[in-house]
């Protein structure tokens, strides 16, 4: 996905927007962790400052008494820093899984209300990406960065407290080689940015070949494709991994840093201490406990270093996703659309013209009436615009030019929900869902009972091959109804649209991968639903359209004939070409397997 130019991706910027939508809503749980995370840091300090009675007290002077004190006063520490360490971390994954969660809700809201075209124009693996890896690596950057600006900051400064109460003169001799270090970090930090960003654009398009694989794999079988596109995603692979690599490299760079920076602060204490121990400017205990805390403030020192690259990486998949959330749909309700109730169901399009591209038009100043209750047909070439009609009516498009209007009312002045609940659409691409019969059959309707569900599958000529399946309505049809032939699908979704019960029924090739005797059952039962309702139908035989109150023909974009058949026909025009076509090839044997010439869709 490209950036939009001007948009600020400026890290304050990205923090802002994180903290604004994510992290404020837990503010009460983080600073309940912060509470604990400071408890844990006082323990690790303390653990450290009591390394001088131990050493000055019990091992120096022989203090008995003192060493049962020191003991069970270690032991207490450990175990309210056992204790701390455990709540911050549960509390911290707490917050970190609702802010995961709250962002791929919010996530899924929006996509939900994008147009089609906009899926039409970003692949199916790189939004999933989204909802996976860039929102997880916010998580872990969020929690990771609390974590280590609360625990980790805390318990590095008390550590740098105890050693500068033990020794001031021998901790501004140690500390003066860590600044350095400031430097390398921060560029490591933009590197691993830029990475993680490549990085995840790699990962969306692996995940857009498997699921193009997965769902082509028939396909690929037939065609004996299983090498090249196993090349495919070789090379996807590859890519993937030699940026993972990249980043590997830059962010581990910090470790090392940090330890031969650790080294050269050991070294220093080793030296300029040992001498002070043994000129007597200092206890043994207070060198102890001042190389105590040196040494344990290592570890939380090591992961402050890593923390930029971590929030880096946190912030590439935060910048992708506000990328996406950033996006406006074109179809939108108006400020004042109102909801439509039950529609009789008039429809009209005035001077509509539509184009997909600036340089593909559609359709061109289109007008036409369907008076409501009554039976429309489109009828015309294959890309002759017939399906764009009828994508235009639940508005998942909106016209360039004109107006398409429903009992009278402009339609992009109702809202689209209000639309959608008085339309049933079949279409010739059946959507199924990875889920039961029942649930399939009932998704047009909401809370449909089991009787009304059996009823609609009835009537689409579907029941008896249901209850031969394994499990009857209760089986599992799987993703896009992969277990089903073409015809069972096509009658599911046929069911589907009739339980709906919308007054407005687009039935786009609804009959189109049944065999005869099923699609004589359908067309009976959609003959009756059809009753006082309105349809708009396109059928690839002319015999299901003959009864048609009015037939559209439609031939590059513009409406070429209309009438009834008996009209048509009599009328010797495109219709009649098509219709005399189509009787002269189902007449024919040698062609009676191809009912619809090449190049003709009706």
């Amino acid at each position: 996905m490209n950036q939009r130019p001007g948009r600020d991706k400026s890290t304050a910027h990205l923090m802002g927007r994180l903290w604004r939508d994510g992290i404020r809503g837990y503010v009460g749980w983080i600073a309940l962790a912060i509470i604990f995370m400071i408890i844990a840091a006082a323990a690790t300090s303390y653990t450290a400052y009591l390394m001088k009675p131990v050493v000055d007290d019990v091992f120096d002077q022989k203090n008995e008494s003192r060493l049962w004190i020191v003991a069970f006063t270690v032991l207490a520490t450990f175990l309210v820093k056992s204790i701390a360490n455990y709540v911050q971390a549960m509390l911290m994954h707490f917050v970190g899984l609702r802010i995961l969660s709250d962002m791929q809700n919010r996530l899924f809201d929006h996509l939900s209300r994008m147009d089609l075209a906009f899926f039409h124009h970003h692949a199916t693996g790189t939004l999933i990406s989204r909802f996976t890896t860039d929102i997880h690596q916010m998580k872990v950057a969020v929690s990771n960065g609390l974590t280590s600006v609360g625990k980790d900051l805390m318990s590095l400064v008390g550590l740098v407290y105890v050693m500068f109460l033990q020794d001031l003169e021998l901790a501004l001799v140690t500390f003066f080689v860590f600044p350095i270090a400031v430097y390398p970090i921060v560029r490591i930090g933009k590197r691993m940015r830029k990475v993680t960003a490549n990085t995840q654009q790699e990962i969306g398009l692996f995940l857009t070949i498997l699921n193009q694989t997965f769902q082509g794999i028939r396909m690929i079988k037939a065609y004996g494709m299983e090498r090249y596109e196993g090349a495919r995603i070789a090379h996807n692979v590859e890519s993937i991994r030699v940026l993972n690599m990249k980043a590997a490299r830059i962010q581990t760079m910090a470790r090392p840093i940090m330890e031969f920076l650790g080294g050269v602060a050991v070294f220093v204490v080793i030296i300029y201490g040992g001498l002070r121990v043994i000129e007597g400017a200092t206890t043994t205990g207070t060198f102890f406990s001042f190389i105590t805390a040196l040494l344990m403030a290592y570890d939380p020192m090591k992961r402050l270093a890593g923390l930029n690259a971590s929030i880096q990486t946190g912030l590439a998949g935060a910048d992708r996703l506000y990328w996406l959330l950033d996006q406006e749909p074109t179809i939108r309700n108006k400020p004042d659309a109102r909801d439509i109730q039950r529609l009789d169901g008039e429809i009209a399009f005035e001077n509509v013209s539509f184009s997909y591209s600036p340089d593909r038009s559609a359709l061109t100043d289109i007008s036409f009436n369907v008076p409501a209750g009554k039976k429309v047909a489109l009828v015309g070439p294959s890309g002759a615009g017939k399906s764009t009609i009828l994508n235009l009516i639940p508005r998942f498009y909106d016209v360039d030019t004109g107006a398409i209007l429903v009992d009278g009312q402009d339609i992009r002045d109702v809202t689209t929900a209000s639309l959608f609940q008085n339309i049933a659409l079949v279409s010739q691409e059946i959507t199924l869902f990875d889920d039961t019969v029942a649930a399939n059959i009932g998704y047009g309707r909401a809370n449909a009972t089991r009787e009304q569900i059996e009823a609609a599958a009835r009537h689409a000529a579907a029941h008896d091959f249901i209850m031969e399946l394994s499990d009857g309505y209760e089986t599992v049809v799987g993703e896009q109804g992969v277990t089903l032939s073409g015809g069972q699908r096509q009658r599911l979704a046929i069911a589907r649209a009739m339980i709906k019960d919308a007054p407005v029924l687009l039935l786009d090739e609804a009959t189109s991968a049944l065999d005869t005797e099923s699609e004589r059952q359908v067309q009976a039962a959609l003959d009756a639903l059809m009753e006082g309702r309105t349809s708009l139908v396109i059928a690839h035989r002319l015999s299901t359209v003959t009864h048609a109150d009015i037939i559209f023909v439609v031939d590059n974009g513009r409406i070429v004939e209309q009438g009834d058949h008996a009209e048509l026909m009599a009328r010797g025009g495109s219709y009649k070409v098509l219709y005399d076509m189509q009787f002269d090839d189902e007449s024919d044997p040698a062609k009676a397997s191809d009912p619809v010439p090449a190049g003709v869709e009706i």
